[in-house]
């Protein structure tokens, strides 16, 4: 009888790999495709579906993300390991942290992505302008009254911490 053999990171990483090429086959959005993987097993997987649901933040990361915490009924995905076909970009590298994903594995590098159309040299470089020169606005309105908000949180007995 044959054991099934366990995956290993490069099985996982195929997958992902795997996934990009056939969602955006489907025409369901671009070429990337994520795999959350936890205690050697997959969690959860993600395509990008931004044409697909007319959805900006689709990215495959985001999305692998949002099912990862649906399956384990968290928002913290501590002891996770996620996939990726390319390189995050800041959105996607930004939710990795938030959910506490321990590492980062990547096929295409982001200079690989500028390539083929996807260039996000663009927001890399407004992230280190100070605000008031960046392309898209940014004016703080109503600081006092949002403080409010802020204050309400900081006295909030049963609040949940993250």
């Amino acid at each position: 009888m044959n054991a099934k053999r366990s995956m290993n990171k490069k099985d996982f990483m195929r997958g992902a790999i795997q996934l990009s090429k056939e969602k955006m086959l489907e025409n369901n959005g671009g070429p990337f495709g994520a795999v959350i993987v936890k205690d050697g097993r997959i969690i959860a997987e993600g395509y990008n579906q931004v044409t697909s649901r007319n959805d900006p933040t689709a990215h495959a990361e985001i999305v692998a993300i949002r099912k990862a915490c649906d399956e384990l009924n968290t928002f913290h995905l501590t002891g996770s390991e996620i996939y990726c076909s390319c390189e995050p970009c800041l959105m996607c590298l930004s939710a990795i942290y938030w959910a506490r994903i321990e590492k980062i594995y990547y096929a295409n590098s982001r200079e690989d992505a500028r390539l083929i159309g996807f260039d996000d040299d663009l927001i890399y470089e407004e992230l280190s302008r100070e605000r008031q020169y960046r392309k898209i606005p940014a004016v703080q309105l109503l600081p006092e009254e949002g403080k409010e908000a802020f204050k309400a949180w900081e006295e909030k007995v049963d609040k949940t911490l993250y």
